[in-house]
């Protein structure tokens, strides 16, 4: 919709947030243009969603360093090595719901902050503790601040964002977890250079506490999001908020006027007040998702595929250091000393930076790619990739000495390329819009807590099942459940490329 059609005669009426977020300029002789430059509370806003990414990728990525030296540090067995592997993902598994789609009744900016402060507290909490439980309880709830960001950075985005960009802008915060992941791991491999102690790994996750701090005090100086605002019937301060998200030089619109809507504020304490009795946004929307055959049919699109690209690429993401250290031929095979474990250590960290080199370009094809080519293909596409990968990385076994690390690097970078421009990306995309604003939070934290349950069960069985079944009988399984992804992409596809939140 063009500037002249929504900010003249039809804001006399009244209309959506969306409408006036989407309208383009005109140019005078009536043609109008595609699209129109972000404003600067909507580029903060933007930044600021990118940095939980950011945050994410580095710290579970850099875990993966992390663990050996842990492991030394508290003499750990094969379980403590699953305990500490699987910590922040089960964090994030409870977190997506159960503060992710807590947004859909108190708000997605006051998510947005008090996910923030989680993070910090927790964080501060690891780098100082010197008992494995409180350790694992620290990495416990930045996984449950990380879980909380699922969600909420996807619709601070999503409902502050034109529908045309919208793909480009989530996938682009979204690219920041690869960003995280790849400077996490070397950063990790200048602290073990800088401080060769088991001591590095405090220093690791200690290098975030001052960007996270900054994250947070930045968060306080956003709007809330005007089309939550409106869903709860609070008109006039959905309208204070979108003239405050399009501030702009020279200022347009002049004077918003929003549509009155049927909301759930209609209800006993909609507003973020449950009053006694009445149900909870939350609890609404559980129901709401059980109930409804299209919202269960979304939440199979938003979950399955998620849940079984989780467990690839979290398995391969966390122990890709040592499979590479092994492959590599260069460790120590029997690490007696701390010298030993950090020349290995370093070892990893080399060679997991070159490889996560191609999360990062597989998400740049993602977000060039995911509003031409649309969701559903590209995840379709991804998938089939991340098993022609793995296929190529377990043959590496089979070859002769020459060929062997060559194709696990190869397999390896195949598969990091084609999850991130596939399922890695394109499956949180959908997950943020396919469910209706009343439970969106609810849908969308629901369907990450549900793909963080392969997660959690392929981070906690690696170290075990690495020792019990091998190398190859594990990317022969991570193999057929890529093929499965894809499958249940295609029967139960919903494509939202170019449509409004409003209209799906």
């Amino acid at each position: 919709m063009s500037a002249v059609d929504a900010g003249g005669a039809s804001a006399q009426k009244g209309v959506l947030p969306q409408v006036y977020i989407d309208e383009t300029p005109e140019w005078p002789d009536g043609t109008s243009t595609s699209s129109a430059p972000l404003t600067p509370v909507q580029w903060r806003i933007w930044w600021l969603a990118c940095a939980g990414k950011f945050f994410e990728g580095m710290v579970v990525f850099m875990t993966g360093i992390a663990l050996p030296l842990m492991a030394k540090e508290f003499s750990l067995s094969s379980l403590g090595h699953g305990l500490v592997s699987s910590a922040v993902l089960f964090g994030i598994l409870i977190g997506a719901t159960a503060l992710g789609g807590l947004s859909d009744s108190y708000g997605r900016r006051r998510m947005f902050i008090i996910e923030m402060i989680l993070f910090l507290v927790f964080l501060v909490a690891l780098t100082i503790s010197h008992s494995f439980p409180v350790v694992l309880l620290a990495l416990f709830g930045l996984g449950l601040a990380l879980g909380c960001d699922y969600p909420t950075a996807h619709l601070v985005i999503s409902e502050s964002t034109p529908s045309r960009e919208r793909g480009k802008l989530v996938l682009g915060a979204f690219s920041f977890q690869a960003v995280g992941a790849l400077l996490g791991t070397g950063l990790a491999y200048l602290i073990l250079s800088w401080f060769p102690s088991l001591e590095a790994w405090r220093w690791m996750y200690a290098a975030a506490i001052l960007p996270a701090f900054a994250v947070l005090l930045g968060r306080f100086f956003i709007p809330e999001s005007p089309t939550w605002l409106l869903e709860k019937g609070r008109k006039s301060d959905a309208e204070h908020a979108l003239s405050w998200l399009l501030r702009r030089e020279p200022q347009y619109p002049k004077r918003i006027v929003l549509a009155d809507i049927p909301s759930s504020s209609d209800k006993p304490g909609a507003a973020g007040q449950p009053d006694e009795g009445a149900e909870s946004g939350e609890e609404a929307g559980f129901k709401e998702l059980i109930r409804d055959k299209q919202a269960r049919r979304a939440l199979i699109l938003a979950s399955v595929p998620w849940f079984l690209q989780d467990l690839g690429t979290y398995g391969i993401g966390i122990f890709t250091p040592v499979i590479l250290a092994t492959a590599l031929g260069h460790e120590k095979v029997h690490a007696t000393s701390t010298a030993d474990l950090l020349h290995n250590d370093l070892l990893a960290a080399k060679g997991a930076a070159m490889i996560d080199v191609l999360l990062i370009v597989g998400i740049i094809f993602a977000i060039l790619l995911t509003d031409r080519v649309g969701r559903i293909k590209l995840q379709v596409a991804g998938f089939v990739g991340c098993a022609a990968g793995l296929f190529i990385a377990s043959m590496g076994n089979h070859v002769s000495e020459s060929l062997h690390v060559p194709l696990i690097f190869a397999g390896f970078m195949l598969f990091n390329f084609m999850t991130n421009m596939g399922p890695n990306a394109q499956t949180y995309l959908i997950a943020g819009e396919v469910f209706p604003t009343r439970y969106r939070g609810v849908g969308a934290g629901l369907a990450a807590s549900i793909a963080k349950v392969g997660a959690v069960t392929t981070a906690f069985l690696f170290p075990v099942l690495l020792v019990l079944i091998g190398t190859d009988a594990l990317l022969y399984g991570l193999m057929a459940t890529s093929l499965i992804g894809a499958v249940v992409t295609w029967r139960f596809q919903i494509e939202t490329t170019g449509k409004s939140l409003a209209e799906l």
